[in-house]
């Protein structure tokens, strides 16, 4: 019924005048204006394809390498057009979500729903202004066959969502935080800190050397105001809770999540294999068929590479947080309470017990600290009857200590062995998925989109963009201290990658950059973060291994123009009168 709703407020009216056969001749006006909750779950709904999307949001970044033989994407090479599907998809359903968001206002005579719907516009507006910069504007819904929607200016595009954001933020029709899925103040104030500090990045800081890093700051209003609405939406709530709880699977819409989009099994009509998502099977190295392996099936396209894996230091407990670090073993077809599934599933007297196919350990890792593991863990460190070997695994560059042999880091990563090479990311784990085979869209995890680390982040970033180190500090330093690491200053950090890449050296901005890496590694927001902070070229340039040092070439087009956003997709500019290739952002 709401595809068809769908469809039915579209743009053929134009083309087509059908009978209304229903009972008593009702209109679309008098249908959804008794009855706009209808449409509102569908917008929400449309939020899933935005989400759940790995390709735009962390490829072509510092931080991921391909394994098992393959090579990097489209966008790790930065050699997408404007005919890519990918960014077509996105672009597309961005606006699909905009446009039934204004639909469900536009129905909505009591105004129930609109201040929720606001902050979805918005939301999908701020994704598109950080893919592709200045992008059409419109605040009403599309029921026509009009063709005439021209970019709107990056700052009128802006103003426009700080002014819409602000008028939600006191709405009493909004919640003070929700945790069914739905908007609330604190969210739209997170929301509305992140495009304030996006703003002033774009409009008000100047880019001066790409392959440095290098920029000038103008105005710092927009990071003064960027910081005030941060305070807001954080409200002096803590980071209490551990790093490991606030990932489990047992712990979704805990006091931590400010906004997700989320996904239920349990209530799921159609076919359980294709009605979630796949993001529990996208971040790590390739391991095989999971039915046969007993571990979890990953694409093997974000492998961790050397620089992820030298992040996190010894002590750093989201290491273990973001990794399923113990990966057990499993006989031939075992599944569910042995193989990958056992940590969720098994108790921990079987666990005890159960044969270790891989232990990975972070490249800060102490050698020592390998070897008593080897040692309190021998018995289990055997594969028997087992489906795979077992393997203790010492992610050091440029040689990785795979048990007693020395390999090094890319080819044991992509070519030796390949497989079960690096760790793989558990925050999106789903045990429920051992149930049946699993694939690409049989995970039904909620997806964070906002939440309280996140904005201590933003909040960080916008203090020292504003001029406040010490106020920066305090920020960052509540991360790392809910993670067990140590305080650090601006002056006194140094990245524990630094070692091991001799063209780098640290500014400022590396800080915040690499805790947020830490806190939200794999949740997408990494390519956004560095296209925001002007350092997208410079760390592509040192850490990815597709550039290896020719970035600048290689992310350019050849007038030597860098691409700085996802280009403007040919069928947006084929079928949209107001927009010529002229219009086409810089590079393509």
């Amino acid at each position: 019924m709401l595809l068809v709703a769908g469809v039915c407020l579209s743009g053929c009216e134009q083309f087509l005048t059908p009978e209304n056969k229903t009972t008593g001749g009702q209109e679309a006006e008098g249908y959804f204006s008794n009855d706009p909750a209808t449409l509102r779950v569908y917008a929400y709904s449309l939020l899933k394809p935005v989400v759940a999307r790995v390709d735009v949001y962390e490829e072509g970044v510092d931080l991921y390498m391909a394994s098992n033989k393959k090579s990097g994407t489209q966008f790790d090479q930065y050699t997408i057009t404007p005919e890519n599907d990918d960014v077509k998809s996105l672009y597309a359903d961005l606006y699909a979500c905009i446009n039934m968001a204004n639909a469900t206002i536009q129905y909505d005579n009591a105004g129930k729903y609109t201040a929720e719907m606001v902050f979805l516009r918005s939301y999908c507006y701020y994704i598109l202004s950080q893919q592709f910069g200045g992008v059409p504007y419109t605040n009403s819904y599309i029921n026509d066959s009009k063709r005439e929607y021209p970019r709107t200016e990056l700052k009128t595009l802006y103003e426009s969502l700080i002014s819409d954001l602000t008028n939600i933020v006191t709405d009493a029709s909004l919640p003070e935080i929700a945790s069914d899925g739905t908007a609330s103040r604190r969210a739209a104030k997170a929301l509305l800190a992140k495009v304030y500090l996006a703003a002033g990045w774009d409009l008000n800081t100047t880019l001066n050397d790409a392959v440095q890093g290098t920029y000038t700051i103008g105005d710092k209003t927009y990071f003064q105001k960027a910081l005030k609405w941060a305070k807001e939406a954080i409200n002096n709530q803590s980071l209490s809770m551990p790093f490991e709880d606030k990932w489990s699977p047992k712990n979704e819409s805990n006091e931590e999540v400010l906004f997700a989009v989320q996904y239920d099994r349990a209530g799921w009509p159609g076919e359980l294999k294709t009605g979630g998502h796949g993001l529990q099977n996208t971040f790590g190295s390739y391991y095989g068929d999971c039915t046969s392996s007993g571990e979890k099936y990953v694409d093997g396209l974000h492998a961790s590479n050397p620089k992820s894996s030298y992040l996190w230091t010894a002590e750093d407990e989201r290491y273990e947080g973001t990794f399923m670090t113990t990966m057990y073993n499993c006989e031939l077809g075992g599944w569910g309470t042995v193989g990958y599934y056992a940590y969720y599933n098994a108790d921990q007297a079987a666990l005890d017990t159960m044969p270790i196919h891989r232990k990975f350990f972070s490249g800060t890792t102490p050698v020592n600290t390998v070897s008593a593991y080897q040692t309190a863990h021998a018995a289990q460190l055997v594969a028997g009857t087992c489906a795979n070997d077992a393997m203790t695994v010492l992610m050091t560059y440029p040689n990785v200590k795979a048990g007693a042999e020395e390999v090094d880091y890319l080819q044991f990563v992509n070519t030796k062995p390949g497989m079960s090479a690096a760790p793989v990311v558990k925050k999106f784990d789903d045990p429920n998925s051992s149930a049946i085979a699993v694939n690409k869209t049989n995970g039904y995890r909620d997806i964070v989109v906002l939440h309280l680390s996140d904005i201590y982040l933003v909040a960080a970033e916008a203090a020292l963009m504003a001029g406040d180190e010490g106020a920066a500090e305090t920020y960052i330093n509540a991360v790392r201290a809910r993670a067990g690491v140590a305080a650090t200053t601006f002056a006194a950090y140094t990245s524990p990658y630094a070692s091991i890449y001799g063209a780098f050296t640290n500014t400022p901005i590396d800080l915040v950059l690499d805790e947020r890496a830490r806190e939200l590694y794999a949740e997408g927001h990494r390519w956004m973060d560095l296209r925001r902070t002007k350092q997208l070229v410079r760390y592509n340039n040192i850490f990815n291994t597709e550039l290896a040092g020719n970035a600048v070439a290689r992310m350019s087009n050849a007038a030597g123009d860098i691409k700085w956003y996802r280009p403007i997709p040919q069928a947006e500019i084929n079928s949209n009168n107001s927009i010529t290739e002229a219009d086409q952002n810089k590079g393509y």
